[in-house]
């Protein structure tokens, strides 16, 4: 009766050690892959900015069109370039 107390207990202790590690890993994967992604946005704004100029088109670099590129990625400077080409015409 004793053993079968001692392995009711280790397994919930396992069953609470993987909740209590999926609630700690699930915002490190998350912020980490924002970092990525602001890290591409931005990376990419720049250049888009660096080769666009030979085309006499440049992409506003403010807080706002920063905010996006960092949050989308690379759909959010497709966007931006999307947005400009519209204010363009």
């Amino acid at each position: 009766m004793e053993v079968l107390n001692v392995i009711i207990a280790a397994l919930f202790l396992l069953v609470i050690l993987y909740i209590v590690a999926q609630v700690f890993i699930k915002p490190v994967k998350l912020l980490w892959k924002l970092l990525i992604n602001s890290a591409v946005g931005l990376v990419l704004l720049v250049l888009v900015n660096y080769l666009a100029s030979y085309f006499d088109f440049s992409l506003p670099v403010n807080i706002i069109s920063v905010l996006i590129a960092g949050f989308l990625g690379i759909p959010g400077v497709i966007l931006l370039i999307c947005l400009q080409l519209l204010l363009m015409q």
